[in-house]
């Protein structure tokens, strides 16, 4: 099939098909009834917020009808954290792409980029950072970097088992540098998109009365806020698209446990790797959106200079988040930096 690199494919119908491809085995097929998560007539896992029926976007509603929970161990037998994600429908001898995403996010921020990853013959997942997304956290774990770090290791070590391509978004940028600093034997390259990996954590943030921090936090969920920052992120996009994608961006707000969560994060500090992306060994590609309006493009140059082998790519006509706004021109870029591309 010919890729067309500007517009995800037509969604997958019903079917399993197995087939060999260049060292790819490929199975196109949805998960069977009874599978953890089979949800709504809809096809939508059952523990996704109802308000997933109300998206519009048809990326996003076919993305959500594949996220799945894979059970995590990150500690003691009891500790066990069903954990979501989107798993690969091809499993490749070459190394997987990991997917991660922005702060306070979920993994349908892949859903327009996602389906072209796979339609080009790659292995990719799309994970749910813990404290985020749509995992079961009814029985709250600390959600401070070092349990981010563990419980991304654990569904690496349990699931993936090979050395990835981890790819970080904004702040995602610096889970996967933490991570790959931590976790060298994990990952063999990175991809860095619109990296915000120069703020020094949550600051003041930590120091905040509950109650004031509860408060900051319900603003932060709140859909004006969002909608601001989806208008702040994009680059010419349409109202209706906008409130569409607002709407996306915080289904994940909607589970009982997120205020918890998100509390549990800015009360621990956050993230702060300045001192560390001079220790990244691993080769890494920076993508930057030309109009970014969030991280400036001097950020990106620093970043390239001061990672001791990275290369760096930028996107026209494109704001914070290119793989939601350009997702051909991300796609193409990780698949031929995953192939040893992009030199």
């Amino acid at each position: 099939m010919a890729m067309r690199w500007g517009h995800p494919p037509a969604p997958l119908p019903m079917r399993v098909i197995v087939a060999r491809k260049r060292g790819c085995l490929r199975v196109l097929a949805r998960r069977s009834p009874g599978g953890c998560g089979v949800g709504t007539g809809a096809g939508f896992p059952s523990f996704l917020p109802k308000e997933v029926e109300e998206i519009k976007d048809p990326f996003a509603r076919t993305l959500a009808q594949r996220i799945e929970r894979l059970p995590v161990q990150t500690g003691s037998s009891e500790n066990c954290i069903m954990s979501s994600c989107v798993k690969p429908l091809i499993r490749c001898e070459t190394n997987p792409v990991v997917l991660l995403h922005c702060f306070d996010s979920s993994c349908l921020e892949w859903r327009c980029a996602y389906p072209l990853l796979e339609e080009a013959g790659l292995e990719a997942w799309a994970v749910d950072i813990l404290g985020w997304g749509f995992s079961d956290l009814e029985r709250l774990p600390p959600c401070n970097v070092a349990s981010k770090r563990c419980h991304l290791y654990q569904l690496w070590k349990s699931y993936i088992k090979r050395p990835m391509i981890l790819v970080g978004p904004s702040l995602g940028a610096a889970v996967a540098i933490d991570f790959a600093i931590h976790y060298p034997e994990a990952v063999e390259k990175l991809v860095l998109i619109n990296a915000s990996v120069y703020a020094e954590g949550t600051g003041g943030l930590t120091k905040l009365p509950r109650m004031v921090a509860y408060g900051l936090v319900s603003l932060l969920k709140s859909f004006p806020l969002r909608l601001y920052a989806n208008i702040l992120a994009f680059n010419g996009i349409s109202l209706a698209t906008s409130l569409d994608w607002t709407n996306v961006g915080r289904l994940h707000c909607l589970l009982p446990w997120w205020k918890d969560a998100t509390i549990s994060f800015m009360s621990s500090g956050g993230y702060n790797v300045v001192s560390q992306i001079k220790q990244v060994k691993q080769k890494a590609l920076i993508i930057c959106g030309e109009h970014d309006r969030i991280i400036g493009y001097k950020q990106a140059v620093r970043l390239q200079c001061e990672l001791q082998d990275a290369i760096m790519r930028q996107i026209p006509d494109c704001g914070h988040l290119p793989h939601v706004q350009k997702p051909g021109s991300v796609a193409k870029l990780i698949v031929d930096f995953s192939r040893g591309g992009c030199s």
